[in-house]
């Protein structure tokens, strides 16, 4: 080999990491502004996400002479869900719509089920009653948000309505911010991590921070650290997000590559004749005699003539199967199963949509998982605030140099 030769075959790679390099600009460029334009949203969604972690907790600390009840020392099992719901009806207007139930989470929780109002001025309220499942007497109700005000009535409804619609009044308007911001976030993510990944190799100092470095090299490894060890969970919590806000635009997307059925499609059936529809208590027996090891979590109700029972129950004993959440959606006339949201026996499709909201809420993997979505969200605004004042830092050094030059 000649000395011609060898130079060349020297200077192949190094063309190759320049190009790489070259690359990697247009993808920092993208991060950049990506990251300065969205960054505020990503920081709200990322507070008000580690805020909703442990919102059940919270919400019991603020109410708990509501929502914290005795356990009685003679019996510890509850009152019929007949008698349950009953309490929460006699507690509302004839008028009110159940439309949502929530299972006491521990022996000390109270029964909330939630009520939707339309008042004789047309504004439409949500009511949350609390009862006691041993008694089943009502502990009190309040009010949680009304359709004439854009700020909710407490500070966790405020909070979910914060993280998933921005405060904004029309649904059409939030799905379509929240969903598209959701996306772009995703993809500043995604660069972030391309321009993160060393192209020379030196694994070790792009995963740690540089021992006695100043301010500004502190502030650059904060960056890419924390976005580093985040990547992981904040890329299934974004697109979760953006499935619950626009599914009627990603499950098209999910069918090109496997079917899939999405519950909140499904209808009841009204009969022809005027037969009224099975209680609530009805549907979770239904569904627990389908998964008799679950307990149950969520209780949707049937606020209109076409709409389904879903009853969601956590801790179902399935071997082979690490998501234990099932979902069973029946018809609220007669008790048909119309849909199962069952890891076990759907399609690739369906199994991706049923760990959506386990992921993003991180109770797929117990308090585990909820503690590492918690710290995710609160990467958030570290992130942010880093690469704010990283830009700042750079533009500063740029500014610098252009006077120098001049002068």
């Amino acid at each position: 080999m000649n000395q011609a030769d060898s130079i060349t075959q020297q200077h192949l790679p190094n063309q190759r990491l320049s190009r790489l390099k070259a690359r990697r600009k247009n993808w920092l460029a993208v991060h950049l502004w990506l990251g300065l334009s969205l960054g505020f949203l990503l920081s709200i969604y990322g507070i008000t996400g580690s805020i909703l972690v442990f919102h059940e907790e919270i919400d019991e600390w603020l109410s708990s002479e509501l929502l914290i009840v005795k356990q009685p020392e003679y019996s510890m099992v509850y009152q019929p869900l007949a008698a349950i719901f009953e309490a929460g009806r006699k507690a509302m207007p004839t008028r009110a719509k159940h439309t949502f139930a929530t299972y006491p989470r521990n022996e000390q929780a109270a029964f909330k089920l939630r009520y939707a109002v339309l008042t004789t001025d047309g504004v439409r309220e949500i009511w949350q009653v609390a009862v006691n499942p041993y008694t089943a007497t009502v502990t009190g109700k309040y009010l949680q948000d009304r359709s004439d005000s854009i700020i909710p009535k407490t500070f966790v409804d405020f909070i979910f309505k914060l993280h998933y619609a921005l405060l904004i009044s029309s649904q059409d308007v939030s799905t379509v911010v929240v969903g598209l911001s959701g996306a772009l976030l995703m993809i500043s993510v995604l660069t972030g991590l391309i321009v993160w990944w060393p192209l020379t190799g030196r694994w070790r100092q792009a995963m740690s921070f540089k021992p006695k470095s100043g301010c500004v090299r502190f502030n650059y490894d904060l960056h890419k650290t924390v976005g580093f060890y985040t990547t992981l969970a904040m890329i299934p919590v974004l697109f979760s997000g953006i499935y619950m806000v626009l599914p009627h635009q990603v499950v098209p997307v999910l069918e090109l590559f496997s079917p899939v059925t999405y519950r909140y499609w499904f209808q009841s059936t009204p009969p022809t004749a005027n037969t009224q529809a099975i209680g609530m208590d009805q549907a979770v027996a239904i569904a627990v005699q389908r998964y008799p090891t679950g307990r149950p979590h969520f209780i949707y109700g049937a606020p209109s003539a076409t709409k389904t029972y879903t009853v969601c129950q956590d801790g179902v004993n399935a071997p082979g199967s690490l998501l234990q959440r099932r979902c069973v959606v029946m018809d609220r006339y007669s008790g048909k199963i119309l849909d199962v949201d069952d890891p076990t026996i759907g399609t690739a499709g369906e199994v991706f949509t049923h760990w959506q909201w386990p992921l993003h809420s991180g109770r797929a993997f117990g308090m585990t998982g909820r503690i590492l979505v918690f710290i995710t969200g609160l990467a958030c605004p570290v992130l942010f605030v880093t690469g704010v004042i990283r830009w700042l830092q750079k533009r500063k050094a740029r500014k610098k140099a252009a006077a120098s030059v001049s002068a």
